[in-house]
């Protein structure tokens, strides 16, 4: 499965952004995203500026992704909730 997350670019130098996501800074490439300046919102994915989207709906994408990350099981649970095995009846 693949994820592509907003980020907004802070910085640019070519065909490289630095993107803020949510505190984190990611160096990408914007060969894809050439009109994206800094204050722009892009879609990122392995590395790359995949296009350039409005804010609103960057910021709904991210809040969309932070209900998904609440609702999922903590990573040490090899089973989530409702899929564990049931014991064996007589």
């Amino acid at each position: 499965m693949c994820l592509a997350v907003p980020g907004r670019v802070i910085a640019r130098d070519g065909d490289e952004a630095v993107v803020d996501l949510q505190g984190n800074q990611l160096r990408v490439s914007t060969v894809l995203t050439p009109e994206a300046d800094v204050g722009s919102w892009v879609l990122i994915h392995a590395g790359f500026a995949l296009t350039q989207l409005d804010e609103r709906e960057a910021r709904q994408t991210w809040d969309y992704l932070r209900q998904v990350l609440a609702d999922a099981p903590p990573e040490d649970d090899p089973h989530p909730a409702g899929s564990k095995p049931q014991a064996a009846g007589p």
